[in-house]
């Protein structure tokens, strides 16, 4: 199985020659795609061709919209789980 590396802000602004704040800056315009976790960013390096090429923008579109559907979906996946929660507990 090849596992993709992903690359932290710090090694990306290394890439392009930029400050890490510009990094942090391209992310929050969505020209890099980053996932953040906790409080950390990683950056696939495919995100970093995109920035050349701009096909990144139909995949930002997707994320907002699963973001948005996530939201709306969120309180029902807290009652199903609460659901199960309590079911499990009358074994």
């Amino acid at each position: 199985m090849f596992v993709q590396k992903a690359l932290t802000p710090e090694q990306v602004a290394e890439i392009l020659r930029v400050s890490k704040n510009t990094v942090y800056e391209l992310i929050q315009r969505g020209e890099i795609i980053a996932k953040k976790f906790g409080r950390v960013y990683r950056i696939s390096p495919v995100s970093l061709s995109f920035v050349f090429t701009g096909l990144d923008e139909d995949l930002l579109e997707k994320q907002r919209i699963d973001e948005e559907n996530l939201k709306k979906i969120r309180p029902l996946l807290k009652s199903a789980r609460k659901k199960l929660w309590q079911k499990s507990k009358s074994f």
